[in-house]
């Protein structure tokens, strides 16, 4: 599936997003209500400057007493009183309301944090188990993209969002209350003409959806190139591709702004309608309220009031607007990580699928074809039958298809037609954890992990003993190597073991197939990158690793292919020759003697 052309189709259909994201909020519900229910002091809190006007205008500015009657008392409270106490009220508020800030920022940054570490650990997990034909349609960079951005704004997003559409909220009501306890025929109006400017927020949501699932698309391609310029640099520098790497690295940021210039000509209207539209409502409260002063029906503090709230609305009604509009970017993303979860490998196990317990007769290949793409079959209708123990060399021309066999015995792809089978058995049958546990794969050009030497042997069996580590040290040669090391099996390997030399790398690689102790090995090219000092110790590591196992290996060298029980010729994807040296010589005008006679003789003059 190329993560590059979904659509994020279900970014409208909030509930079933938010049912989706639930047990991921699950854990930290608790605390999310915690910050949500301090938000609404945050919010609530703005209103209380412009209640404070009222009584200040009405009765210090006026210089009247406040007289109000208390459970059938008259209470009188000075003007002088209120002068002295409303300011220091006002800054005690403040203080509270920032306290309230800070721990609403804290706990929403706790639940958003812990909300994002489970959606990531949860795709992460989806990742580590998509078939390989995953892996060969989609770039790194959208990978990256798809699996580490999207959940950042999917999760941690949507509860900051949220936290900011309660405070907004809350503070909006807030201020209604005040200019309701103001005036209830000026409020009328000004929640009508905020409600007005709300209808923008509504226009805009497809086009939002659209630019922000094309911004995603994009910010995976410029990732992808930034892969490429970090793991081809040497390429680059062999070739002169600076200029290449720049004009397509150019082209994607150019992409990126003409994207969000795009959504910004959309969206960017929003905010000075909204403005527009407040300030006619502004205009009408004046004139209304000016109205209402002079009828006696209103006093200069309300009206103050009214005002400074109907001002200090707009800000959190502005706020609300713009995450409205924001959340949508958020709910595509949802929508692009639930679509990863909703992803079914192509390669998983059967139900009650069997365990597979070692090798005890032969593995069998019956008229299997496989393709890549369709309409280019890779391999047609093969077969090949090898017995316990016995050692097969592949060999043929490039691209016919030699790789391709040995790869689907571990099943990283599955054949399309006809069957694998292990002992009378379809591999398909086993669990892909015990089929793989029985196969011990070293690759032509090995990947070592970030970590120890030892950490890297381990990796083929965590649960092998010292001693069967140090036998796997020596059958290597890899002795010599670990006494040069300052820190010896404890030294740290760079970014793909890229300090050690390419024939210490696959004597490390053999090591850990030797620590697997697998029944069956199979070797893709192991020496075919190395130069002549260094194959030859590799060859004696590899002789070391494959005795008494069944073993399929891609050759390119003569003594391995003599010393092969077997021989199988693969031309574009067909068995043409299967036998021993000596069988396959002796066919005239065959094409082991054709490639013999290319090849395999200048080796064995050389030696």
């Amino acid at each position: 599936m190329k993560l590059s052309k979904t659509q994020a189709q279900n970014s409208f259909k909030y509930s079933w997003l938010l049912s989706r994201m639930y047990p991921f909020v699950r854990p930290v519900l608790g605390r999310a209500i915690l910050g949500f229910l301090v938000a609404l002091p945050v919010g609530l809190l703005d209103g209380v400057v412009a209640f404070a006007l009222k009584p200040y205008m009405d009765y210090v500015v006026g210089q009247h007493d406040w007289v109000f009657n208390c459970f059938g008392h008259e209470v009188v409270v000075p003007y002088t009183l209120l002068a002295a106490c409303i300011p220091f009220a006002v800054v005690a508020f403040a203080m509270i309301q920032g306290l309230f800030k800070y721990l609403n920022s804290y706990i929403s940054t706790w639940t958003s944090q812990k909300a994002t570490i489970s959606v990531k650990t949860a795709l992460f997990s989806k990742l580590i188990y998509m078939d390989s034909s995953f892996f060969d349609e989609n770039p790194s960079g959208i990978i990256i993209s798809r699996f580490l951005s999207d959940p950042d704004t999917a999760s941690k997003s949507l509860i900051d969002k949220c936290k900011n559409i309660v405070t907004s909220f809350v503070g909006a009501m807030g201020l209604i209350f005040v200019m309701l306890y103001s005036s209830w025929k000026l409020a009328i109006v000004g929640v009508v003409v905020l409600c007005v400017a709300f209808v923008p927020v509504a226009l805009i949501r497809k086009r939002i959806k659209k630019a922000s699932n094309e911004s995603m698309v994009v910010h995976g391609n410029i990732t992808t190139t930034f892969n490429e310029t970090y793991s081809g640099n040497k390429v680059i520098t062999a070739y002169n591709l600076q200029e290449r790497q720049k004009t397509e690295f150019k082209n994607e940021v150019d992409e990126s702004f003409n994207i969000t210039m795009s959504l910004t000509k959309r969206s960017a209207w929003m905010s000075p309608l909204m403005y527009s539209i407040a300030s006619v409502g502004i205009a009408i409260v004046l004139f209304y309220g000016t109205n209402l002063i002079l009828s006696g029906e209103m006093t200069a503090g309300s009206f103050a009031s009214f005002v400074t709230s109907l001002l200090l609305l707009y800000k959190p009604m502005k706020t609300l607007g713009g995450t409205l509009t924001s959340i949508q970017s958020v709910f595509v993303a949802m929508g692009r990580v639930f679509e990863l979860f909703d992803i079914e490998p192509d390669i998983k196990d059967n139900e009650n699928a069997k365990e597979l317990k070692g090798l005890n007769d032969s593995i069998k290949f019956s008229n299997i074809s496989f393709a890549y793409t369709k309409n280019k079959t890779v391999l047609h209708n093969l077969s090949l039958d090898v017995p316990k123990g016995e050692t097969v060399a592949i060999v043929g021309n490039s691209g016919g298809g030699k790789s391709t066999l040995v790869n689907l015995i571990p099943r990283f792809y599955d054949v399309n037609e006809g069957s694998i089978s292990i002992d009378g058995t379809d591999i398909r049958e086993y669990s892909l954890k015990s089929l793989r546990k029985n196969i011990a794969m070293v690759f032509q050009d090995n990947f070592l992990f970030t970590g120890t030497i030892r950490d890297n042997i381990l990796m083929g069996n965590p649960d092998a003993t010292e001693d069967d580590l140090q036998k796997a040290i020596s059958s290597a040669h890899l002795d010599e190597m670990i006494a040069d090391l300052p820190k010896g099996l404890d030294t740290v390997l760079g970014e793909r073991g890229t300090t050690l030399s390419g024939g210490q790398r696959q004597r490390v690689a053999i090591a850990r197939a030797m620590v697997r102790k697998s029944p069956i090995i199979i070797l893709d090219e192991a020496t075919s990158a190395l130069d002549n000092k260094s194959e030859a110790v590799v060859q004696k590591a590899l002789d070391n690793l494959i005795q008494n196992k069944t073993v399929f290996v891609i050759a390119h060298r003569l003594s391995t292919i003599k010393n092969a029980n077997r021989i199988a010729v693969i031309n574009e994807g067909h068995l043409v020759e299967l036998g021993t040296h000596e069988e396959l010589m002796n066919i005239d005008k065959g094409q082991y003697r054709m490639l013999y006679e290319m090849q395999f003789k200048k080796q064995e003059a050389l030696v």
